[in-house]
Order: structure tokens, then C-alpha cells, then sequence
């Protein structure tokens, strides 16, 4: 029994002052320095002559500069809701651009909660955006404050410094005197070559600019502070961008960014190679704070869905998934797989356009431009794309193809690849409990109506039996008129679902079998909003306009959880907004702020009379 103490005892002396050890530097500082919507293409080192990057660059040369890192959502607050758990967001429902959904806080933790129970002090200067609801954003941090010396003062420390010159927004505004030059730029080639485009491609090189000096900046005050010696360094950026169709989409250029990690000498036996050089290998997004966790021995939780990319615990990655659902406003749903040289993309919504007008994107003057010069007919095949529906399936080689502007999919000397990427993904998505499968309202709805998360309700296979609506949504998209009984015969079903991804695939092939307006007509009335929406837009494109009419705005008015896609599909069809005004401007559904701003394009005068109300509140105030 002495002898069992005294091991135990031994034990923890052992561990306590391996901690103190730890406290002392033996483990290595992190300094994350974060910058925001911008892809690899924008980066010197990366390839772009045109890019004044000397700070970024420096450190590639210092470190190692990573070739195939990629975003898992092209956007920033499900990319960084994926960091801050290390579980994807597709995997709680929190994908939706500004949702804000909550997940069970008592369950999963945030990564910076390991590294504080290991030791580290943690501060996140700067942008925390993590699209999580029921805990603040800034609770699991030891400080906002960007303070060296303190952090010095509580080695070891894991610090974020982000960066927001290159953020979207930067790109906005006065296009005509950049200091880069317009002449000086690599256009994309889906992007027309206009005096706008250029110009804009100019002013955020500017911004580039800005945003490299602020990593300079951050590196020379380590330096300064006695700590480089002591810390890794990581520079990347939150997704890609940021030039229309970057920035929210699944191409390469939304999601291929740069990442470079300078690992000091003291912890050589990190080094994944001879400091200065390009590492091939793909590392995704989803892969960091499990990475993180490891570099500073913490904890790891389970359920964390990454791989560790760095260190004596690699594990080399051989495919990459991101994702897409709604943004802002406006209603998608996309998967992308990435394997070796290979981009395959399902688009889930191939019926809404990739250039659909989103308020925050079409500020900038490129986008303006862009839609203009289509308007006049003067795009071709490539630079008209975005403004055209989607195909159901995308597949695209980037190592010779990097604007991914060449679809493959209907070659038939690939079609093996793509029937193996097709398992391949869907075998992801069943053992990652995709949480897209379904409407985000409608899956809002079912999560509330049974109290609890979206997390754990896609968990519930009585609840989401993510098997069979990835079966569903697959026939759907298969596209085939061939299996027009068999949608019919799941129209009937019991299941809302199974209901909504029948009339989806019969809506895709009525164009080449017809429509069976009786069947459809009986849908009109289904407990499922949106399966109410798909049968209203089937019966209008079938000629039956005022019945689908009213069904639009019976939703409207009743401000339905369908409301957000129910102004989308008015759009989409294109014939105006003239006879749903009256119920546009009665809906009052959630999220209010992005009904708003789709009133302010779709209801005619709206954005004026809201203007002229807010005067009017603003003088009262003032006399109040």
C-alpha cells in the first residue's frame, strides 16, 4: 500500500512541476495574427507579383509557407464559429451567416477554455464573431488587450491579433486613387477586363497593403518585447476573397488562403521541414484548434472533428469539406470535396443564381460594374457565368484551373471520380451529422418545437434521420425524370423532409415530364411551409400563376418561417415584385433585419419611407 502512495505521490509531484516547467517557457507561446477576406491570390509569396505584402512574405521565408490550406465556410462567422469549437459548423447548425443559434455550451467548450486549464494565458485582440449563441464571445478570453508585456508576465500565452484593413468593407468606397496601380493587377478569369474591376482590384491591393503593415507591425512588437525566441508564429486569413464570386462561395477563391507558421529554432523538432519552405500538404480549417491544443499539450477533446497538422502527433489529411448555407439575405445551400487536385461541388439550390444581388456585395463598385456590363449583354460564357443558375454537381481540376471556370462534371472520362467523390462526401456528411439537409428554417423550427439545439436535434435520429434526407436530397438532385413515381410516392410520406426533397426533384424534372398539377395542388396545403413554397413555384412555372401567386403571399402576409425564401423565389423568377407588395411590406418574419433589407430592394419606395421614418424618430428625440 506504501509502496502504490508513494508512486502516486511521485506521479503528481512529476506533473506539478512539468506545469511549472511549462509556466516557465518550455512550451511555446503562440501568436495567431489573423487577418480577414482575402485568398491566397492577394499574397507576394503566394505567386502575385502585383501584391505588396514584404511583411508576410518575410515570414514565409522565415517559416513555413502552407500551398493547400482551406477554409471550411468562405465566410467569416461560420469560419471562425469552426475555430473557436473545433467542430464544424454544419455539424451544429450554426452555418447560416448571422444566426447566432445556440449549442450546448455544457457540452462543448471553445478551445481557448483547454489552453486556460493547461496553463495559458489567452487574449484575443480583436474580432471574436463566432455566430454561437447563449455565451458571450468574449467570456473565454483572459483579455481583449493585445499587452505583450502582460502576456510576457503570464507566459506561457496563446494571443490572436486580427487584422481588419483587408476586410470586405475596405474594399468599398472611392475606386479612382489607389496608390497601386489599375494597370497592375491579375484579373480572375471570370472577371471582365473593365476599367471598374481593375480599379477595384487596385484599391484593395491598397488594402492588402494596410493589412501586411499591421502584421509587421504585431511582429516587430514581439521582437521588441524579448518573446519571439519563445513563440510560433501563424499568419492566415479567416476565408477567402474578396472580389464578387470570392468571398461566400465554394470556389478556390473563396476558400484557398494563405497560412504560414514560423516555428523558432528552440523548437526545431516541430519544423515540418527547412525553415523557408512550401509545404504541399492540405490543411483545412477545421484542423487548427485541435493543432493548437496539441503544440501546448493540452487537453483534446472528442469531440473535436479535425486532424492535427503539426507536430510529434500529425496526422496527414488526404480530402477537405466546406460548406455553404444562407448569406446574409440571401438562400443557398452548397458542399464542396476536395481531394489532391480535384474541386467537386453538389449544389443543393441549383435553381438560385450565383450572382444573386446581396446588399452588402453589390456596395462595391467591381459588383456594380460587373451586373451593368452583363445587363448590356457584353459578358461571354465565362465572365456571364455568375449570373446564371447553378448545375446541380461541379467538378474542376485546379492545378490547371485555379478560377475554376472549366466544370468537368459531364466528362464521361471522370465520371468514376466523380461517383467515387459523390460516397466520399456523403459518407462525411452522415458521420458529421450535416445539419443542412433540410431549410434552416425549417430546422430552426423543429428544434425549438422539441426544445433543444439544433446540435443535439440532428442527433436525434427520431428527429433528423440524416440517412434518409441525404438519400432524399440525392434523388432530388439526380435530376432524372425516370424517377418521377418514386417522388411521387415520397410527396406522401410522413416525414416533412422526405416531403420537401420530393418536391424539390419533381420540381427540377417537370421542365421534361410535366407536372402532375392535381398531386401538387394538394401540397399547397402542407404542414411545411417550405414544401408549401416549392409546390407554389412548380404550379406557376407550370402556367398556374394565380395559385401560386397567392400562395406566395398567404406566406408573406403571415409572416411564415418560410418568408426569407419566399422573397428569394420572387426574385429568382424574375417577373417583378409588383403584385406582393402589399404582403411584402405585412411580413414581419425573422431575422427582421434581413426582411428589411429585402424590402428595401423589393418593395417599391421602402428604403425611402424607412428614411424619412428614422428622420422623423431622430427630430422627436431631439425635441424630447
Amino acid at each position: 500500500m506504501w509502496t502504490m502512495k508513494k508512486c502516486l505521490l511521485t506521479v503528481l509531484l512529476g506533473l506539478l512541476l512539468a506545469g511549472n516547467i511549462g509556466m516557465s517557457g518550455d512550451r511555446p507561446n503562440i501568436l495567431w495574427l489573423t487577418c480577414e477576406d482575402n485568398n491566397v491570390n492577394w499574397i507576394g509569396c503566394y505567386g502575385n507579383p502585383y501584391a505588396d505584402t514584404p511583411n508576410i512574405d518575410k515570414l514565409a521565408s522565415e517559416g513555413f509557407q502552407y500551398m493547400n490550406c482551406y477554409a471550411n465556410a468562405p465566410v467569416c462567422a461560420p469560419s471562425r464559429c469552426t475555430w473557436i469549437t473545433g467542430i464544424h459548423a454544419v455539424s451544429m447548425g450554426t452555418h447560416p451567416m448571422r444566426s447566432r443559434y445556440e449549442i450546448p455550451h455544457d457540452r462543448i467548450k471553445y478551445y481557448p477554455d483547454y489552453l486556460k486549464e493547461a496553463g495559458y494565458y489567452v487574449v484575443n485582440a480583436g474580432k471574436t464573431d463566432y455566430n454561437i449563441g447563449g455565451r458571450d464571445d468574449k467570456e473565454p478570453w483572459d483579455s481583449s488587450r493585445p499587452d505583450f508585456q502582460a502576456a510576457k508576465d503570464n507566459q506561457p500565452f496563446f494571443m490572436i491579433i486580427n487584422s481588419t484593413k483587408s476586410h470586405e468593407s475596405r474594399a468599398f468606397g472611392d475606386i479612382n486613387n489607389s496608390e497601386h496601380s489599375p494597370g497592375h493587377v491579375q484579373l480572375a478569369k471570370y472577371h471582365p477586363d473593365i476599367p471598374e474591376m481593375r480599379k477595384n482590384y487596385a484599391h484593395y491591393h491598397d488594402q492588402i497593403k494596410n493589412m501586411d503593415a499591421d502584421i509587421g507591425a504585431a511582429l516587430q512588437q514581439l521582437e521588441d518585447a524579448g518573446l519571439a525566441e519563445n513563440t510560433i508564429v501563424i499568419h492566415n486569413s479567416d476565408h477567402g476573397g474578396v472580389i464578387a464570386r470570392s468571398k461566400r462561395f465554394l470556389f478556390n477563391s473563396g476558400t484557398h488562403c494563405p497560412l504560414i507558421v514560423r516555428i523558432p529554432e528552440k523548437f526545431k523538432d516541430l519544423h515540418p521541414g527547412s525553415p523557408g519552405d512550401k509545404i504541399d500538404e492540405f490543411v483545412s480549417f477545421i484542423d487548427m484548434p485541435k493543432t493548437w491544443l496539441s503544440l501546448t499539450g493540452a487537453k483534446i477533446p472528442d469531440d473535436m472533428q479535425g486532424k492535427v497538422f503539426l507536430g510529434a502527433d500529425k496526422d496527414e489529411r488526404d480530402f477537405h469539406v466546406s460548406f455553404r448555407g444562407r448569406m446574409d439575405e440571401r438562400c443557398d445551400n452548397v458542399r464542396a470535396y476536395r481531394e489532391g487536385k480535384w474541386l467537386y461541388i453538389r449544389n443543393y439550390m441549383p435553381y438560385a443564381p450565383w450572382g444573386q444581388r446581396l446588399n452588402y456585395l453589390w456596395q462595391m463598385e467591381a459588383t456594380k460594374a460587373w451586373q451593368a456590363y452583363h445587363d448590356e449583354g457584353r459578358t461571354n460564357a465565362v465572365t456571364g457565368r455568375f449570373f446564371g443558375t447553378k448545375p446541380m454537381e461541379e467538378l474542376y481540376d485546379t492545378s490547371v484551373d485555379p478560377d475554376n471556370v472549366d466544370n468537368l462534371i459531364d466528362d464521361p472520362l471522370y465520371a468514376d471520380l466523380v461517383k467515387g467523390f459523390r460516397t466520399s462526401l456523403s459518407e462525411w456528411q452522415l458521420r458529421n451529422y450535416d445539419a443542412g439537409l433540410l431549410p434552416e428554417t425549417e430546422i430552426v423550427k423543429r428544434a425549438a418545437d422539441n426544445n433543444m439545439t439544433i446540435y443535439e436535434m440532428v442527433r436525434d435520429e427520431e428527429l433528423y434521420p440524416v440517412y434518409t434526407y441525404l438519400s432524399a436530397s440525392e434523388l432530388a438532385i439526380e435530376n432524372d425524370p425516370a424517377n418521377e413515381k418514386e417522388l411521387l410516392e415520397r410527396l406522401q410520406s410522413e416525414d416533412a423532409g422526405v416531403r420537401y426533397w420530393a418536391m424539390v426533384g419533381l420540381f427540377h424534372i417537370q421542365d421534361r415530364v410535366g407536372l402532375k398539377k392535381g398531386a401538387i395542388k394538394k401540397v399547397l396545403e402542407d404542414e411545411s411551409h417550405h414544401v408549401r413554397l416549392m409546390a407554389a413555384w412548380a404550379l406557376y412555372r407550370a402556367g398556374e400563376k394565380e395559385i401560386a401567386m397567392g400562395t406566395f403571399n398567404d406566406l408573406l402576409s403571415s409572416s411564415s418561417y418560410a418568408s426569407m425564401k419566399a422573397f428569394n423565389v420572387i426574385d429568382w423568377i424574375g417577373d417583378g415584385s409588383e403584385p406582393y407588395q402589399e404582403a411584402m411590406l405585412a411580413c414581419n418574419a425573422e431575422p427582421q433585419s434581413y426582411i428589411t433589407r429585402l424590402k428595401e430592394y423589393m418593395v417599391d419606395g421602402y428604403a425611402e419611407k424607412q428614411k424619412e421614418t428614422k428622420a422623423v424618430e431622430r427630430k422627436n428625440k431631439k425635441k424630447k
